[in-house]
């Protein structure tokens, strides 16, 4: 900027009198400089206009011939100082009166000139756009002699038909060069004396049939000047503008003639706003017939305040936080196009750098699971060459547990990374509803702006609409409603000036008449519009390069009810061709893919086609969208078009649609048209049933679509497909179609259990146990049932199912194992492991199907006999898994099962042994290229191997593992790795998933979380009944809660109640390896702080604290990041217990310094809370201050509001 202002600053502004103005522009040009000097004269135009509506009438005379006269003008214009060919078109700077002294500046707005410097000062043309918004002001010495405005200078009759007669004589010499005489254009009579302007109020200067401009009537003079005009090559628009100045010099009436100066300075101001529309002449075709009105398809008229609003929601989402749009509005009221204006403006945001830290953000998050969202999502892979790779991997049936919630979950996953302050974005049945307000409830990370549009005419109170909306509310959701009704009539003639390319004045009365027909609603103004251009009653006069119209005719059409009706009864008129393609696009929805277009032309019935499309694309109706498709350009155009075919004939259509593609392309690959062909067949169910023949080939094409559904994770839309499928068969299907049914049968099970038709499914499924002819055929079937049974808490009967199946297999399932027993079994199951295990065998795949089967249903049933079943049972099924791969060689399961026994048998004093399980079960597992049983092995290894390494990557590996289960569908196992986080988030995802099994561990999560918030008020009670049972023995969530029970009991500072629930989880007979240590951890510190209050040595306790040291000393060996400061805070404790000062600090600060390197933030806080007791103990109040001080901080960030406010009463204490 400065730069260029120093550059103006060496330009000179200079006035030249308007005749040598006028004369030096009247040199040759080419026709870019013809256009740029016709700018730069209406710019002369535009400024003598409002110099003369700003006179006042007391020091100018607007009805003087020598006042309004070329010679009394002067053109202030700017000289540049860089030499250059030809005048610029910017360089009009104002325009001064000579004989008032009166002088007016002509310039761009500051704000909007700096958008468009000319850097190269050659006229600041940018990408050949030539208009620009002007505005004028009187010089500041006029201001200070001046200061009345009357706006329009037309206090007098007369003066104002004497003003606007000298304005045309003046305007035809600036933009003809040539002299205006009143004796050469003599209007009426002999006496050429008269004033023309008097001539002129006895003559009629056009004749007019109902308001229509009669074109070629030259016979009066006057009409003869605008001929004269246009012979010089003066555009039409300026030939139209004298002619209406001197029209209202007559008392005829005329309904163009100008009434004030201000409608001529509006005028003028048009034109230099968008010259290539309103100034210059349009280019005509090979006949009248063929112009077409120019609407701005890409502007929104009447809608400003709409689109300030959906401006300013998108703004505050840019900033962090989800909210909801909706629009309501009749069909065709610009809902589409108001979320358009949102979509170029976040289009224009998109930079290649910004996609390409999308794909780096995406490949770090999902990993694998990309594959998941190609499926959704497949433009995904236009942002990585990588995306395209490794979705093209995805293997039939390799993502069976996929649903419509691990959808739902997965599509979470892109928002939350997609979404930041820095990147919103922009996307119904009941299913789509329900993840929509997934994705906008979601207080986990997304940054969301959906906008969804409805026809509020057509949703009824009632609709799942808005029950999205009072959801969305209830879950403090923003939420924007506005409603789109038609527009004024202001903005309408707007629109219809535009599309004109005349003045708004002109265009007026047939807006008006519009309005009256349409209601203002824009697309029944664009198909009325249409129709009276169709019909011949607008039409395109060449001679007066405009277009023209009858009003009175208009006027006196019949009013449409409605849109539908004008576009049937111009389609009617269509031909065949015509009709014909309407027809068959219509049956295939808004859009359809070229390819189909080109299938069908191949058929003899439907070979006028392509003649129709191209027609159809002229005449409007279709247009070609950026994917290629060829679409209905509304929704009402491909509704008007299907009621073109008869009710009684519509599922034939369909039906014969159907089958002509389904003949023409068997056998091809024809993508997702086959989502097409099934859809248009089954339309004619009554059909299919005649026809014996066509029954299987339909019903495998239903098949084959529901696959791909499937595929694409459009589980309802699969559902359907394998539905119809099973209804177009024979009741003796499963004897003459065996296969076929089998197969049919479990995809409908399958497709009925991911859209979470759990009842359906079941009863599918039943039917595959009563049909299939072997136990083999029916294994698909039964693991199914066993894992909705899971999902739906049914453990004991998926425990007998999985139970039963295994030992149809030939595997053995005791009722009960003895510890003993499993006690050998663990340490034979290793040996084999250290005596097989080699290179070799990790490529040794496992070849029998029976035993790969047996492999998948152990899998299976641990996770129920984790929960009813003693721990030794769980091992024992182990053990048989490990076995059986050790001596058959490796599957799917096997990482799995290596994994679980790591985590069995983790000691420290193994530590090596356990880590070289795991990284070989993690080898196997990328071998397999596992997605489900991934997040087991995660699961798992959290469990055993993990615990050895710093447990803060492995809580992130375990979030991961959480995301990518739900993923997959995996939703049940996906909850154990939940693990700490924000608990009321996960639950609601429990209660989407419907998963019983996990619902109690979380809410033990939920009840812990809540007591260092606020004790626990906000979960007493539903923790109370979901562990009413915890005296029971049997249930395998004793573990995990006298685990929660220490740990939280002894943050608050119940002692006793904490040494009660460590007495309680030593009961166990296998309490969990890393869970142990941190009981001790607490138990020790519990066991020093009671030994402080009693201030009694008790050598049972001091013993019972050495040893509890001792072991933790062996943990922080093989673990030091986990264990480290837990042992150094033992340490400080014990130190300061026996008074040994100096070492305890040591131990203290090395406690706060390890807590912190490892990021346990909650046990840097502990550590520094201990050390500032201590240090008050020995009366350092100032140590203590600052040991505090750090605690709070800690626990801030740690979220604990109770333990924040229990550190600043002991500072309020101190201070």
């Amino acid at each position: 900027m400065a730069a260029a202002d120093a550059a103006a600053a060496k330009d000179e502004n200079t006035q030249i009198a308007l005749r040598n103005w006028i004369k030096g522009d009247a040199t040759k040009k080419n026709s870019s400089a013809k256009k740029e000097s016709m700018i730069r004269k209406a710019t002369v135009a535009y400024g003598i206009v409002e110099l003369l509506v700003r006179c006042p009438t007391n020091n100018v005379a607007l009805d003087d011939d020598a006042k309004i006269g070329t010679d009394n003008f002067a053109v202030c214009v700017c000289m540049k100082k860089k030499k250059r060919s030809s005048s610029s078109w910017t360089d009009v700077r104002g325009v001064a009166m000579i004989s008032s002294g009166l002088s007016l500046s002509i310039e761009e707005p500051s704000y909007l000139s700096c958008l468009f410097e000319d850097d190269d000062d050659e006229g600041g043309e940018k990408d050949g756009q030539m208009g620009r918004y002007l505005e004028v002001e009187l010089d500041a010495a006029n201001k200070k002699t001046y200061c009345c405005d009357n706006g329009s200078a037309d206090n007098d009759e007369m003066s104002k038909h004497r003003c606007h007669y000298l304005l045309a004589k003046l305007f035809y010499e600036l933009f003809t060069q040539e002299e205006f005489r009143d004796d050469n254009y003599p209007i009426v009579g002999d006496d050429c004396d008269e004033p023309v302007h008097k001539k002129a109020k006895k003559a009629s200067l056009s004749e007019r049939e109902g308001g229509v401009v009669v074109s070629n009537n030259y016979g009066s003079d006057l009409f003869s000047i605008s001929a004269r005009m246009q012979q010089l090559s003066v555009p039409a628009s300026i030939c139209r503008m004298v002619q209406n100045l001197l029209e209202s010099v007559s008392e005829s009436g005329a309904v163009d003639a100008y009434k004030t100066l201000g409608e001529v300075g509006k005028d003028l101001h048009l034109l230099l706003l968008d010259p290539d529309r309103f100034l210059f002449d349009l280019e005509e075709g090979e006949s009248p017939d063929s112009m077409q009105l120019l609407y701005r398809k890409e502007k929104l008229y009447g809608r400003d305040k709409e689109e300030t609003l959906i401006t300013d929601t998108f703004c505050r989402v840019t900033r962090g936080k989800s909210e909801a749009f909706f629009i309501g509005g009749f069909s065709g009221s610009g809902k589409s196009m108001l979320v358009d204006t949102l979509r170029v403006r976040i289009k224009d945001r998109l930079t290649s750098q910004r996609l390409a830290a999308l794909s780096k953000k995406l490949k770090d998050d999902f990993g694998a699971d990309i594959v998941l969202l190609a499926r959704m999502l497949p433009n995904v892979c236009a942002l990585s060459p990588e995306f395209s790779i490794l979705a093209g991997k995805v293997e039939d049936g390799s993502t069976d547990k996929m649903n419509a919630q691990s959808v739902s979950y997965t599509l979470l996953r892109f928002i939350r990374l997609v979404s930041s302050p820095k990147r919103p974005i922009m996307w119904a049945d009941d299913t789509a509803l329900e993840v929509i307000h997934t994705f906008l409830s979601d207080r986990m990370g997304s940054c969301m702006f959906f906008v969804g549009t409805y026809r509020d005419n057509e949703v009824q109170i009632g609709h799942a609409l808005f029950d999205l909306m009072e959801r969305l509310e209830i879950s403090n959701v923003p939420l924007n409603k506005v409603s789109l009704t038609g527009l004024d009539q202001e903005h309408l003639n707007e629109m219809i000036s535009d599309a004109l390319c005349l003045y708004p004045r002109i265009s007026k009365s047939l807006s008006d008449i519009v309005f009256q027909k349409t209601k203002g609603n824009p697309f029944f103004v664009l198909a009325f519009m249409q129709s009276l251009q169709s019909r011949g009653l607008l039409l395109y006069d060449s001679c007066q390069k405009r277009w023209v119209w009858n009003e009175d005719t208009i006027r006196a059409e019949e009013i449409m009810d409605n849109v539908l009706q004008l576009l049937s009864s111009k389609m009617n008129r269509l031909s065949k061709d015509m009709q014909s393609l309407l027809k068959v696009m219509a049956c295939f929805g808004t859009s359809t893919n070229e390819s189909v277009i080109g299938y069908l032309s191949e058929s003899p019935e439907y070979l006028g086609l392509r003649n129709g499309l191209e027609g159809a694309i002229s005449d409007g109706f279709v247009e070609v969208n950026t994917e290629g498709l060829f679409k209905f350009v509304h929704d009402k155009v491909r509704e008007a078009a299907y009621n073109l075919i008869p009710d009684r004939d519509k599922k034939q259509l369909h039906y014969s649609l159907g089958k002509t593609l389904y003949s023409i392309c068997e056998g091809k690959d024809v993508g997702d048209a086959i989502f097409l062909i099934a859809s248009q067949i089954n339309h004619g169910k009554e059909l299919i049933e005649k026809d014996d023949a066509l029954c299987i080939p339909v019903a495998k094409l239903n098949m084959k679509a529901g696959k791909m559904a499937l595929d694409g994770c459009d589980h309802k839309m699969a559902y359907f497909y394998f539905l119809a499928a099973l209804s177009s068969l024979p009741d003796d299907i499963w004897d003459s179609h065996y296969d076929l049914s089998l197969r049919l049968t479990f995809l409908m099970a399958r497709a009925a259990n991911s859209s979470c038709k759990y009842d359906e499914a079941e009863l599918t499924l039943q039917t595959i146990r009563e049909r299939a002819r072997c136990l083999q055929d029916k294994l698909p079937a039964y693991f199914l049932m066993v894992q909705i049974s899971v999902a739906q808490g049914h453990l004991r009967e998926a425990y007998t199912t999985c139970s039963s199946i295994l030992t149809q297999l030939g595997e053995t399932v005791p009722e009960t194992v003895t510890p003993e027993m499993v006690g050998s079994m663990i340490p034979e199951t290793l040996n084999m492991y250290t005596e097989v295990y080699d290179d070799d065998w990790l490529g040794k795949k496992m070849e029998d199907s029976t035993l790969c089967n047996a492999m998948k249903f152990y899998s299976i049933i641990l996770t129920t006999a984790h929960f009813i079943k003693p721990s030794h049972m769980v091992a024992y099924f182990i053990c048989k898994m490990v076995q059986l791969s050790l001596r058959h060689g490796v599957c799917q399961y096997t990482p799995q099962a290596l994994m679980i026994i790591s985590s069995i048998v983790i000691r420290f004093d193994n530590a090596e042994f356990i880590r070289r399980i795991a990284k070989n079960a993690m080898l196997l597992a990328e071998r397999f290229d596992l997605s489900d049983e991934m997040v087991d092995v995660h699961l798992h290894f959290h469990r055993g191997a993990g615990q050895l390494d710093s447990y803060q990557l492995c809580a992130t590996q375990l979030r991961k593992s959480f995301a990518s289960g739900l993923s997959s569908g995996n939703a049940n196992i996906a909850f154990f790795c939940a693990g700490q986080g924000e608990i009321d988030y996960y639950r609601n995802l429990l209660e989407i998933y419907k998963s019983e099994l996990t619902k109690y561990c979380l809410l033990c999560y939920r009840e812990t979380v809540s007591t260092f918030i606020d004790k626990g008020k906000t979960t007493a009670i539903e923790a109370k009944l979901t562990f009413a049972d915890v005296s029971d023995p049997g249930n395998k969530l004793l573990e995990m809660f006298y685990f929660h029970q220490v740990f939280k009991n002894y943050w608050i500072g119940y002692a006793e109640r904490c040494d009660h629930y460590v007495q309680r989880y030593g009961e166990l007979s296998q309490p969990r390896h890393f869970e142990a240590y941190i009981i001790k951890f607490y138990h020790g510190l519990n066991t020093l702080d009671m030994m402080k209050k009693k201030k009694t040595k008790n050598y049972s306790k001091s013993a019972e604290v050495d040893g509890i040291i001792a072991s933790m000393r062996v943990a922080a060996s093989h673990a030091e990041s986990n264990f480290r400061n837990k042992l150094e805070l033992l340490e400080a404790e014990q130190r300061g217990l026996h008074n040994f000062h100096h070492d305890a600090m040591i131990f203290y600060k090395a406690a706060i310094e390890s807590a912190r390197k490892n990021k346990f933030i909650h046990e840097q806080g502990l550590a520094c809370e201990k050390a500032g007791f201590y240090c008050k103990s020995m009366n350092d109040n100032e140590k203590a201050l600052a040991y505090f001080n750090q605690a709070r901080e800690c626990y801030e960030k740690w979220g604990s509001t109770v333990k924040v406010e229990f550190v600043q009463r002991e500072l309020d204490r101190l201070m």
